[in-house]
């Protein structure tokens, strides 16, 4: 989708009434569309899914790309369980003994909320990021009456790269130091050239997805 093209699209769910929002990790690849997104609405709710295991860099480099960006709408969505309950029977926390479940606590639950909310997800999931990802359509239904919009799909990393540097965009503090795609810290490692994009997460547990783009869609 064009720049034009997610210009008309927000426009017309504005003359119909339409509640919508956007989620960002603040990575890199994502400051494409929050860019176009700030030169469309800049006070669109922006939900940062902030699960409090982040690296600090992330939590300063979001707050940079806000007020860098002039959007105005900054919502800090936490979990529902405290981190104290946060822990299996054998007293280790979810990240390390059931990661699916602490991604599920932490992402998941909380933003299955926030669409009982709004009309439309819009979301920057690409095609070329996964299996996954690719299977995945434009607009597509999700939970409680919501549509996601995925003005990103068609893109690829070198289509983000000649955006990024068009447009003279910044990048992660944390990509000089070897990391690539970031989540949190306790699931995230250096990146190395025989990952895949998303491998660098959750690296070594069969993982790729947190349940954001599994759970929170209609096939």
């Amino acid at each position: 989708m064009t720049f034009q093209e997610l210009e008309d699209n927000i426009h017309q769910l504005k003359a119909e009434g339409k509640q919508y929002f956007t989620t960002s990790s603040f990575q890199t690849h994502s400051l494409v569309l929050l860019h176009m997104l700030s030169k469309i609405d800049k006070a669109i709710p922006v939900y940062f899914i902030n699960t409090g295991y982040h690296f600090p860099e992330t939590v300063a480099f979001r707050d940079k790309i806000m007020s860098d960006f002039g959007l105005t709408n900054l919502v800090d969505l936490k979990p529902l369980t405290p981190k104290n309950m946060q822990r299996g029977t054998d007293g280790k926390m979810f990240f390390t003994s059931d990661p699916d479940y602490c991604c599920y606590l932490n992402k998941t639950q909380p933003m299955d909320a926030v669409l009982m909310k709004y009309d439309y997800w819009i979301n920057g999931v690409r095609a070329d990021q996964s299996k996954t990802r690719a299977s995945m359509k434009v607009v597509q239904d999700a939970p409680h009456g919501t549509k996601r919009l995925h003005p990103m799909l068609d893109w690829n990393s070198k289509m983000i790269h000649d955006y990024r540097k068009e447009n003279q965009l910044p990048e992660h503090p944390l990509e000089a130091k070897g990391y690539f795609s970031i989540g949190c810290e306790p699931c995230t490692r250096k990146f190395d050239l025989d990952m895949q994009e998303r491998e660098s997460r959750w690296y070594g547990m069969n993982k790729t997805e947190c349940g954001l783009h599994t759970d929170l869609i209609e096939k």
